[in-house]
């Protein structure tokens, strides 16, 4: 085949995938079309063998386009353990993961200083991970199968829908069409967690691909570090599978998959502090099944024209005990949508479609010691049918990319809303890009399903009616890169500014006994600024330094208060360095993060106590890791939390965990001190 036909079939393929949002589950290479086609006729009309080519790509780098999106790679996840989604953000500078409580282990993200709910979770451009997942999903993407994550701040193109209202993450999965063969990966740290994973690819024919993903976990042993008579965190089994399929035709891409989660999460107390007291235990067992197809059509490749069919179908199934204090709930999603893009002429690109979005939800629980009837305002079916349209102005001589998109969605709950959002990119000089962004969001609140680690408190929990969540972000970055010493010094500058229209809030404050989830009555606002810069100090030598500054304020009572449990500003040092043959790598990440306020204290016997500070304080925590590369294997041996820095008491009332008084779920900062662990990766028949 000559090399023309090569880079035009290459091009074709690319600009189809990326028209249907689906350059992250298909495409193995990144490619920019444009330099593709403009290049083409300037090649010589010859034909040519095999040709491999090799690079080394940096760990986190700008996706090319209006929106304001960095790529995670496989090098970037390779420097720290990474056994899951929620520690793959250590060395990242934007995206903060915490513990949401000391009993069950839940952890959440955290985007331009807001709550994880407000970030849209995809898997390969497929809405992920809703409602009574969201908790613990983060522990459901095991760390080795993630070939890429890509994390987009601030308003997203409205081809993913309406959600994702401070940002998206997108977790690329490795796949089928990969090199043959199969990967193994095994850890372990001093905590007692083992792990095992697993990955194979088969080439059954030159268009047919298959690979399966195995991933097992399991705790050994019960760690009570601070000797409160609770486990610091749960004892977690976990299998996860994962079976995917593709076909790659010439005008035909297919993809498609199965997956299953099993796990057991236990955790609570070692023993009761009372001699005849019964000793409180968490207890959640989860069954998740989920299956996708992707189907996409070549229509006419010299205008990109092109149609693509997305669906999937997950089901949640979750029993928990708290205590006392019960909730089981089977959720079913079902999404569906259907895409067609093509270029009016080259610098215009038109892109519409419609879509279906479905959620059910079956619950039952007990919030109480005594049994109760059903929660009038809790959300439990809803379908949203919808449509989008979105333009994009890419002229060739590169200055400047728009990207505007209008959908309209109509809910069974909440009638229709219109979903407005722009794009703007900028590229005045060689060393400087400029990206503005407006757009609206709407989420709906699932609010029992995505709180329910909160029955672990011994508060109350107290609903009122909830309405449709509603936001307008609005971001400028600005990206330079300026050629120092012969080295290129990278330096990124962004704010961002979310406004709420209408918002769940979560009150921790009006009163210590009672948790208070209803309506915002006031107003909401985040402002979140950014600099974060990264230089080759010298040869194999990457330097990273970064700073976070948040004020995000909401209206707690008749008062705008700052949000609790959010801290002012974060800080990160990440240093790595790899010697000259690539044998051995050397990666350390130094995080500060800034102090901030907690729910209003209350006064537990004497008038002059407190229950807690009325802020907690700064702290960092340093992460390291050291890896040697071998032909087909590596061996990596870290620690995280190095400082042993962990938060006094993070659960209030330890000794009374029957009572109202009871409270884990006050979490600013590390519940576990210094861990080490051990892995080894190893490439079979590769």
């Amino acid at each position: 085949m000559t090399v023309r036909k090569v880079i035009m079939v290459l091009g074709m393929a690319v600009s189809l995938l990326q028209a249907s949002g689906q350059v992250s589950s298909v495409a193995t290479t990144d490619v920019d079309t444009t330099s593709v086609r403009q290049h083409v006729d300037s090649i010589p009309m010859q034909s040519i063998g095999e040709v491999t080519v090799t690079t080394r790509r940096p760990g986190m780098s700008r996706v090319a386009g209006a929106e304001n999106t960095m790529r995670i790679n496989k090098a970037e996840l390779f420097k720290a353990a990474c056994c899951n989604l929620g520690e793959s953000f250590t060395t990242n500078p934007s995206v903060d993961v915490n513990y949401s409580d000391a009993a069950t282990g839940a952890k959440q993200i955290k985007l331009l200083g807001l709550s994880g709910t407000y970030v849209q979770m995809l898997a390969e451009n497929l809405p992920d991970w809703r409602g009574a997942a969201l908790p613990f999903a983060l522990s459901y993407v095991p760390g080795p199968w993630m070939k890429s994550i890509q994390v987009s701040k601030g308003a997203s193109s409205v081809r993913n829908g309406y959600e994702g209202i401070t940002g998206q993450i997108d977790v690329e999965y490795l796949k089928p069409e990969d090199e043959q063969g199969v990967t193994l990966n095994l850890y372990g740290n001093s905590d007692g967690r083992i792990e095992a994973n697993a990955d194979g690819n088969l080439h059954l024919t030159p268009r047919l691909n298959a690979n399966v993903l195995a991933h097992y976990e399991d705790n050994l042993v019960d760690m009570d570090h601070n000797h409160d008579h609770f486990l610091d965190q749960p004892n977690v089994r976990q299998v996860n599978l994962q079976s995917r399929w593709d076909w790659l035709g010439d005008r035909y891409i297919f993809h498609g998959g199965v997956a299953m989660i099993n796990e057991k999460r236990h955790s609570g107390q070692t023993m009761a502090h009372h001699e005849g007291a019964e000793p409180f235990a968490i207890d959640l067992k989860t069954r998740r099944y989920q299956g996708y197809m992707k189907h996409a059509f070549v229509l006419n490749a010299e205008h990109g024209t092109n149609i693509a069919l997305m669906a999937s179908v997950a089901n949640h199934d979750m029993d928990g005990a708290y205590g006392y204090k019960r909730y089981n709930v089977n959720e079913t999603n079902a999404y569906g949508q259907l895409m067609f893009e093509t270029r009016l002429t080259d610098p215009h690109t038109l892109s519409l479609g419609l879509s279906l979005n479905h959620d059910h939800l079956s619950q039952d629980y007990r919030l109480e010691h005594f049994a109760e009837g059903p929660l009038t305002h809790l959300v439990e079916k809803e379908t949203v049918t919808g449509a989008y349209g979105q333009y994009t102005f890419t002229p060739a001589s590169d200055v400047m990319t728009l990207m505007a998109g209008v959908r309209i969605d109509h809910s069974s709950l909440y009638g229709t809303f219109v979903t407005p959002r722009l794009h703007l990119r900028l590229h005045p000089a060689q060393f400087l890009t400029v990206r503005l962004s407006a757009g609206k969001g709407y989420r709906t609140a699932y609010a029992l399903a995505e709180n329910h680690y909160m029955l672990a408190s011994g508060r109350r929990l107290v609903f009122y009616g909830l309405n449709q969540e509603s936001a307008w972000n609005y971001g400028i970055t600005t990206a330079w890169d300026i050629p120092l010493w012969g080295k290129p010094l990278k330096i990124n500058a962004e704010y961002h500014y979310t406004h709420f229209n209408n918002q769940m809030v979560i009150d921790l404050d009006s009163d210590p006994l009672i948790v208070s989830i209803h309506d915002l009555d006031g107003k909401s606002r985040s402002h979140t600024w950014q600099v974060d810069v990264s230089y080759p100090v010298f040869e194999g030598l990457e330097l990273t330094v970064a700073y976070r500054y948040n004020d995000v304020k909401a209206t707690y009572g008749d008062e705008l208060r700052e949000k609790p449990l959010t801290p002012r500003y974060k800080g990160l040092v990440a240093a790595s360095y790899k010697t000259p043959l690539g044998l051995w790598e050397f990666d350390v990440t130094l995080q500060l993060n800034g102090s901030g306020r907690m729910p209003d204290p209350y006064y537990i016997d004497d008038p002059d106590q407190l229950s807690w500070p009325a802020r907690f304080p700064a702290h960092c925590q340093l992460n390291a890791q050291v890896t040697r590369w071998f032909r087909h294997f590596s061996i990596y041996l870290g620690g995280e939390n190095l400082t042993n820095y962990r938060q006094p008491h993070p659960i209030i009332a330890a000794d009374q965990p029957w009572s109202q008084l009871f409270e884990p779920t006050l979490i600013w900062g590390p519940v576990s001190g210094a861990m080490a662990y051990l892995g080894i990766r190893i490439n079979l028949f590769r």
